[in-house]
């Protein structure tokens, strides 16, 4: 595990290591977010790097990556525990002697279930809990990062559900009480703003917007995420996405699938953008039939470009 950085320029350089280049902005943000103990809401459009800024700060600070994936009716027992029905009954079918001795001569029912009263309540303790994400991320022995992924895909209840956990790094089970994080784990939860999260989820986490990278950052992440890309081709590709996302898509490419189309095209020994294997390739980058007409369309117009 590596220590806090002491800056938010050190956290730039460690996710730069980790294959990730987050502007200024995003570093603080997350220098933040680990010096005060804080949540980090990310909000965005999709395919900005949200998700792979909680996977380049699990590498970069060397702690377990623990990632719960939201989804419509995501409740309690998937995010933070069960009980373990088997081995409950397991003791149980070991206890029946035991508690045939216990109850033996019991003068009623009322009687017999009070003299067990107390195995009962051994039955729902921590030996018995299936931890899930979160109750995994709060009871590691090291820090870790936690990531509560698309968030605005669950349902209004569960993010009401996620308050206690973001304010205290806390979480209360019933049958047990309150259980605290053994290490805060740096939580970060993304958003693509599909609904609105709520004032009381915002109020609670520290906040940073990630957008669509400009041309020249585009283009640095290319160099650094593409071996073997010429400085030309990756100038290109950054240039032409730019002018792409501008375009009315059904969904506009990430810069996840910007790498996959620059990787598809330096295995295909493409040096420059041209035309006819720009287009060959463009199911890496598009995936809708109609925006691969656009795509095409936008290609032809920058038909001057060398052809490899």
């Amino acid at each position: 595990m590596t220590a806090i950085p002491a800056t938010h320029s050190d956290v730039e350089r460690l996710l730069a290591k980790a294959g990730y280049l987050a502007d200024p902005r995003t570093a603080m943000a997350a220098w933040l977010a680990l010096k005060l103990s804080r949540p980090l809401l990310l909000e965005g459009p999709a395919g900005v790097g949200k998700t792979d800024l909680a996977r380049a700060l699990s590498e970069a600070l060397a702690r377990p990556l623990i990632r719960l994936q939201c989804y419509e009716g995501l409740d309690e027992g998937k995010a933070l525990y069960e009980w373990d029905y088997a081995k409950q009954m397991l003791y149980t079918q070991l206890l029946r002697d035991a508690v045939a001795a216990r109850t033996e001569g019991a003068a009623s029912l009322t009687e017999a279930a009070e003299r067990i009263g107390d195995a009962e309540s051994a039955l729902f303790g921590p030996k018995f809990l299936l931890a899930r994400p979160l109750l995994r991320a709060l009871t590691s022995d090291v820090p870790v990062v936690l990531l509560i992924d698309v968030v605005d895909r669950s349902d209004p209840e569960f993010e009401a559900f996620l308050l206690e956990l973001l304010a205290e790094g806390q979480v209360t089970i019933p049958e047990i009480g309150t259980m605290k994080a053994k290490h805060p784990p740096l939580v970060i939860l993304t958003t693509n703003a599909t609904r609105e999260m709520t004032d009381a989820l915002r109020r609670r986490c520290l906040h940073a917007f990630l957008d669509y990278p400009p041309p020249s950052r585009e283009l640095a992440i290319l160099e650094l995420r593409v071996p073997g890309i010429g400085k030309a081709l990756a100038d290109q590709l950054a240039t032409f996405v730019a002018e792409l996302r501008k375009v009315e898509l059904r969904k506009t490419p990430s810069i996840a699938e910007t790498i996959d189309w620059a990787r598809a095209l330096v295995t295909l020994g493409a040096s420059a953008l041209g035309t006819e294997l720009a287009a060959a390739t463009l199911g890496a980058l598009v995936k809708h039939d109609e925006d691969r007409t656009k795509a095409e369309s936008l290609l032809a117009t920058r038909s001057a470009v060398p052809p490899t």
